[in-house]
């Protein structure tokens, strides 16, 4: 940072400071003395004749203390550097005033609406869960025009047995498993024995009632199964000895592996779909385990999308189109096209696991997945995946993270007497909870095929705009006074507000980045790792992807703090979980997160400051919204009462227990024989 650009930052400061200061002084100055002006009118007093003077002298004076009158007043020194965004309050070398404060025709906060619809949701989402198999059994047959799988009595009674809450919502594994309907049995069976030999997929092989892990790829090296497949095996025990023989390839990455090209999936019939010519007959004899250059993640998506859309266009496909030139309905483009905007004050209704990017495919360039270095499965082979994106045909399952129990990702273990406990040994009361938003993680964002994106992963911009120290404003729109329904927008520069707010670092640098490590350690914030502990002594924790998924979602939930989470995927729990009342989405832009905090904790000093609010004014402890933090907490009770209620690790063995007897029925030549019928 330049001499000029610390000077013109801490002269802002000061005048921000200054302004409320003179204003109360001069206010005290004209009221408390009026007795004596009043004696000194009766005898002429050099105070009363010249108050005029006096007053302009004490608004120089302030002035001069901010230091805006002085020669720099007028120069901007980022003249020399045209390719960066200039203070938008120098405008052709005049002064302008940046902090401009307009009201807001709004009577009531958009997240109060959005709170109070995710309630109504989630109570309707439970009410009408059937209570009886029969019920099960019919609710099955409305949704998906055929009968239960074999052995949904005894899945039923387990469900029972476990007071599991969400016994219909599994629309989403009858999605990820609906496209195996179109090939046989046998076709299945060879497929799945055939993608265990290639590297990082596992083989879990149920025989006679036990569950093991067979790792057949050892022409890779591969010797030791994943720990997806050990946890994978580990939920089947429950219920091994009720399921028929069958085999499971299990992903050992966590990145999505199957992408079918359009034409695939929407024409079978001109596509090979026999495997009994071996695997390299449906892959070809020159697939490799990762791209080597040959190609990309991305040009393997986009060829999943409908001929017509954006993404099949190589030229939109390739160019990092903006926003305004596109259209959507997803959360993230509404987020970005507004921002481009000028406006920060809209809230994603959901993560953005739904956006479509075919739709949009300048949005790629945003997301690490799409730069991975492992080879995608362009044929419809059965992968079990801890989590995919919107595109992919892995079949989820839950992840090993949840499921297991290690002091990195598991609220409350006990690693030293190897027990789970209720509230962690290093859990907080709320009232002694940080306001301040919390982060720690690696740079894993993504890969580098192709090299050269790492600075626009999620994680990387994240990092970059939580501890940006540049004269960038950001738009702070709240009520003021706090309990009023008056609402009023500033600009506040980023390093202010950040100040006030942020608390986000990298802890460890992992792979990749276009201009080597000494550029990403300038460009981004690090700070010393911590346990997982020490996020609960925050009241906000942001949840972030990595290579895919986040592993910490759980455990963040099990916490007494609220989470806030973006994400561009599904995960088996998708159907069960209701965001603005178990947790707040954040968009895959992220600028959304100073409203969000600015309503829950109140108003970030700085903007206080810049409107020149009377709240300003008040003692700290009454500047917060009460009824703002009364929500926060409400979230982060409910997600705690999500995890503790439906995202138990017996949720999860209901979920693959379904699984499994819907994949045993695609498992069996005569698919008949493998329903239920009461």
């Amino acid at each position: 940072m330049d001499i000029d650009d610390k000077w013109t930052r801490r002269r802002w400061l000061n005048f921000v400071r200054v302004v409320p200061a003179l204003r109360r002084s001069i206010t005290e100055f004209w009221s408390s003395g009026s007795v004596r002006l009043s004696k000194r009118r009766r005898n002429g007093g050099f105070f009363h004749q010249n108050r005029g003077m006096i007053f302009v002298a004490c608004v120089f004076f302030a002035f001069m203390q901010a230091g805006l009158f002085t020669g720099h007043s007028t120069h901007d020194p980022l003249d020399a550097y045209p390719d960066v965004e200039k203070r938008p309050w120098l405008v052709d070398g005049k002064f302008t005033s940046p902090f401009s404060k307009t009201s807001q025709a709004i009577t009531e906060h958009p997240i109060s609406k959005l709170m109070a619809k995710a309630e109504e949701n989630f109570r309707d989402l439970l009410s009408r869960q059937s209570r009886t198999l029969y019920a099960a059994v019919k609710e099955y047959k409305r949704r998906y025009h055929r009968d239960p799988p074999k052995g949904f009595d005894d899945w039923w009674r387990f469900a029972q047995d476990n007071n599991v809450k969400l016994v219909d919502e599994y629309d989403g594994l009858v999605d990820d498993l609906a496209p195996f309907w179109e090939i046989s049995g046998q076709e299945l069976r060879r497929r799945a024995m055939q993608i265990g030999i290639l590297p990082s997929i596992d083989l879990v092989r149920l025989k006679k009632g036990k569950a093991y892990v067979d790792t057949m790829n050892y022409e890779f090296g591969e010797t030791d199964p994943g720990a997806r497949a050990k946890g994978f095996r580990a939920i089947l025990e429950k219920f091994a000895s009720k399921l028929p023989d069958m085999d499971f390839p299990i992903n050992a990455k966590a990145e999505g592996r199957v992408l079918i090209p359009w034409e695939h999936r929407h024409y079978p019939n001109t596509t090979l779909q026999d495997s009994s010519g071996g695997i390299a007959s449906m892959l070809g004899n020159e697939f490799t385990a990762d791209w080597q250059g040959q190609s990309s993640v991305w040009e393997a998506y986009r060829r999943t999308c409908p001929p017509h859309s954006p993404a099949r266009r190589l030229f939109s496909s390739i160019r990092n189109v903006s926003p305004s030139q596109s259209s959507s309905k997803g959360n993230f483009f509404e987020s970005q096209s507004a921002l481009e905007a000028g406006y920060e004050f809209t809230f994603a209704t959901q993560t953005d696991a739904k956006f479509d990017f075919c739709a949009h495919p300048w949005a790629h360039y945003m997301q690490g997945h799409f730069f991975s270095d492992w080879r995608t499965i362009p044929v419809l082979y059965p992968v079990f995946s801890p989590a995919k994106g919107r595109g992919f045909s892995d079949i989820r399952i839950p992840s090993h993270y949840y499921y297991g129990s290690t002091p990195r990702y598991t609220y409350g273990w006990d690693a030293v007497n190897l027990e789970l406990k209720e509230v962690d040994d290093m859990e907080v009361p709320w009232e002694e909870k940080s306001e301040h938003i919390f982060w720690r993680g690696a740079t894993t964002g993504g890969g580098s095929s192709p090299p050269g994106f790492a600075h626009q992963y999620q994680r990387h911009r994240f990092i970059r705009m939580a501890s940006d120290m540049s004269e960038v404003t950001k738009t702070i729109t709240f009520a003021d006074p706090p309990t009023s329904s008056n609402f009023v927008s500033v600009k506040v520069p980023v390093w202010a507000v950040n100040s006030d707010i942020m608390d986000a670092a990298f802890v460890k640098s992992v792979g990749y980045y276009p201009e080597g490590p000494d550029a990403l350690v300038r460009d981004h914030r690090f700070d010393d790792a911590v346990p997982l502990g020490k996020h609960w002594t925050y009241k906000y924790l942001v949840d972030l992807d990595g290579m895919a998924y986040s592993g910490r979602f759980m455990a963040f939930l099990a916490s007494d703090s609220a989470v806030l989470k973006s994400t561009v995927y599904q995960e088996y729990y998708s159907d069960w979980i209701q965001p603005w009342l178990h947790f707040i989405p954040l968009s895959s832009s992220y600028k959304e997160i100073y409203n969000i905090h600015a309503f829950f904790s109140g108003t970030p000093p700085s903007a206080l400051e810049v409107a020149n609010s009377t709240t300003l004014y008040f003692p700290t402890s009454k500047r917060r919204s009460v009824e703002g933090d009364r929500r926060l907490r409400r979230i982060a009770r409910a997600g705690k009462q999500w995890k503790k209620t439906i995202g138990r690790t017996t949720d999860m063995e209901a979920y693959v227990y379904r699984m499994c007897l819907e994949y045993a029925r695609l498992w069996a030549d005569d698919r008949d024989s493998m329903a239920y019928k009461m």
